[in-house]
């Protein structure tokens, strides 16, 4: 299957987080809608990542020091479209749904995009990464009160708010800082289903029941930091829905 085309989506610059994903690049680099810029981020990669998403017409970022935050912080510093989006660099998800997320930010309503994951087939989720998302997204709502059922990597929002939120998490638990400081800055946060496919390639983080664990603790301490100030986007005050 050939790029994704869609002439009615705003452009936008596409944060790929990067490990030794050599067999999925291809695939995803693919997927991402002609005229955005995909931004592969590369997190210490011991494989052929770099060279083989140089080749494909991404734009490389090298980021040293490893943790998926690190990672996805300086792919949107790398930035320059004024709508930037993220997502897994694993083959589980498709870049090109994003084309509809931007559509809800550059049409003014959402201000934050997720896309709730929804499993195609049988062991694309495993059981023990579930049950944590499940428990981080039910403290999300106490948190926040932002009913969302998902914190899945696939999102899009607005590059200078993203920035003014102050993100400091360079672990798993950006993500969640993401959508915590979103919430508590009055942004309108918009959740869509997506289908999510068994990854290419071994997890770095919720492979196992380890790496889970380690996830959850990265967000729970993100769930007790205290908010800075953050302006809403454009100065729009609204509610997660």
């Amino acid at each position: 299957m050939g790029r994704v085309t869609d002439s009615t989506a705003s452009r936008a610059d596409v944060v790929l987080p990067c490990l030794d994903e050599a067999a999925a690049l291809p695939w995803v680099l693919e997927r991402i809608p002609a005229g955005w810029r995909a931004i592969v981020v590369d997190n210490g990669s011991t494989d052929d990542s770099a060279a083989i998403a140089r080749s494909l017409g991404a734009t490389v970022v090298h980021e040293p020091r490893r943790g998926f935050g690190a990672a996805c912080h300086a792919g949107l510093l790398a930035a320059d479209a004024d709508v930037v989006c993220f997502c897994d660099c694993d083959a589980s998800l498709d870049p090109g749904l994003l084309a509809g997320f931007v559509r809800s930010i550059a049409g003014g309503d959402a201000d934050l995009v997720l896309g709730r994951r929804r499993p195609q087939e049988r062991g694309a989720w495993p059981v023990h990464a579930r049950l944590g998302n499940i428990a981080l997204s039910r403290m999300v709502r106490r948190r926040t009160g932002a009913a969302l059922h998902d914190l899945g990597p696939l999102r899009a929002a607005r590059r200078e708010p993203l920035l003014a939120l102050g993100l400091t998490d360079r672990r798993s638990g950006y993500p969640l800082q993401m959508v915590v400081r979103a919430a508590d800055a009055g942004w309108r946060i918009e959740e869509r289903d997506v289908p999510y496919r068994p990854r290419t390639g071994k997890s770095k983080v919720t492979g196992t029941w380890r790496g889970t664990w380690h996830a959850v603790r990265d967000m729970r301490a993100v769930l007790r930091q205290p908010t800075p100030a953050a302006a809403a986007p454009g100065d729009r005050a609204g509610a997660a829905r």
